[in-house]
């Protein structure tokens, strides 16, 4: 609501598109403008709130295990991996082992919205806690387990199981794609590892590079976590033939110096867009050159002369642009292409004169002097087609 353009109505005609309607448009689902720089909103948002909770009869129990939902994970400089979490049923304490995903830990501190040190946090209550050895995907469930070493275990199991599923997820190359990429003739893939700060930034730059694909070029996302770039990053590179691309982190020195050694390539950016933009400029050079006619001149032949040790010369007029003694050329007579009619073949020039000198080229408003190699067909009239073939790098839509 704080944009300039802010515009509430759009977002509930999308929501609407959904099936999920709110009450000013006859739905069930409560809905509040608000707006964070001033205030505006915040106590009907609240007043609605506790009325929907009530009217659901929506209850939780603190004398409990804490279990709740993951709302981003980052790795901090100074304190290791942090985790910000909202709890849903139980009590959550500082010392209490703790699983997420695949990661486990023992709480070692837990802070308040406002960064405040706090030892126990009830039901609703979000709080950022320390401990974790790696950082859980947003919206991933946590809870309390009964000791650290069973949260341990249960989480080295989960990351086995994740594994497994990567491995048997990953699309083998089938009859049909071989016969679809022979049939392309010029597939080719982008591998990728994306490390960064952030789940949340890690997942939409991930989203964002791989929507990159085309028909041609297949962009695929190998490995993406949060945290520093490190050996093993750049061990999986190399045997991958990836790149390493790190936002918002750095390469650790060992790591640096093994992607010296190994040439792997690891190219860290600060915006989003740039490491896009990139990309983007990757995929335009690794597609093949498209290969277009550029037409040079149109030569109108006006008066044809045999001449035995020869064969037969056209004596013509260069009406458009110019004519090359190494130029392509087609002969077009009254529309229709007669020389060369072979399919892929292209025609000559065997010699370009005017008067008595041997031309290189010959420009528009002069007159010249040429026989066709292979070609003695040549009538009056008859246009010749001076063209190049010329490459243009192709570039994304």
């Amino acid at each position: 609501m704080d944009k300039p353009d802010a515009n509430p109505e759009r977002i509930k005609q999308e929501l609407a598109s959904l099936n999920l309607l709110v009450e000013e448009w006859g739905g069930k689902y409560q809905s509040q403008d608000i707006s964070a720089k001033t205030g505006l909103g915040i106590d009907e948002l609240l007043e609605k709130v506790l009325l929907e909770s009530e009217i659901l009869e929506l209850k939780a129990n603190p004398n409990r295990r804490a279990v709740g939902t993951v709302l981003e994970a980052s790795l901090d400089k100074g304190r290791g991996y942090v985790t910000k979490i909202l709890i849903q049923k139980g009590t959550l304490s500082v010392g209490a082992p703790i699983i997420a995903g695949e990661y486990a830990g023992k709480v070692k501190a837990m802070f308040d919205e406002r960064g405040n040190k706090v030892k126990k946090a009830g039901p609703s209550k979000p709080v950022l806690i320390l401990g974790l050895n790696g950082a859980p995907q947003a919206g991933e469930r946590f809870k309390e387990a009964d000791n650290e070493a069973d949260a341990k275990a249960l989480a080295s199991k989960r990351a086995q199981i994740n594994r497994e599923q990567v491995n048997r997820a990953t699309k083998r190359i089938s009859l049909d794609e071989i016969g679809r990429r022979l049939a392309l003739g010029n597939f080719k893939e982008l591998n990728l590892i994306v490390k960064g700060d952030f789940d949340g930034s890690i997942e939409a730059l991930s989203d964002s590079l791989q929507k990159q694909s085309i028909e041609s070029v297949q962009v695929n996302i190998i490995h993406k976590a949060v945290g520093q770039i490190i050996e093993s990053d750049v061990l999986l590179a190399s045997a991958s033939d990836a790149i390493i691309i790190g936002f918002q982190v750095r390469p650790s020195v060992n790591a640096r110096k093994l992607a010296e050694r190994e040439g792997v390539e690891i190219k860290t950016y600060s915006i989003i867009y740039e490491a896009i933009n990139e990309l983007r400029a990757a995929i335009e050079g690794m597609l093949e050159p498209t290969k277009e006619e550029n037409i040079l001149g149109l030569v109108e032949i006006r008066e044809v002369f045999k001449i035995s040790k020869l064969g037969t010369v056209a004596g013509c007029y260069v009406q458009e642009g110019k004519i090359t003694r190494n130029a392509n050329i087609r002969v077009v007579r009254e529309g229709i292409v007669v020389f060369p009619v072979k399919e892929g073949a292209v025609g000559k020039i065997a010699s370009l004169r005017r008067f008595k000198e041997d031309m290189k080229e010959v420009k528009a408003g002069f007159e010249c002097g040429l026989n066709v190699e292979n070609f003695n067909d040549i009538k009056v009239g008859d246009i010749i087609e001076a063209y190049e073939i010329v490459e243009v790098k192709q570039k994304l839509g």
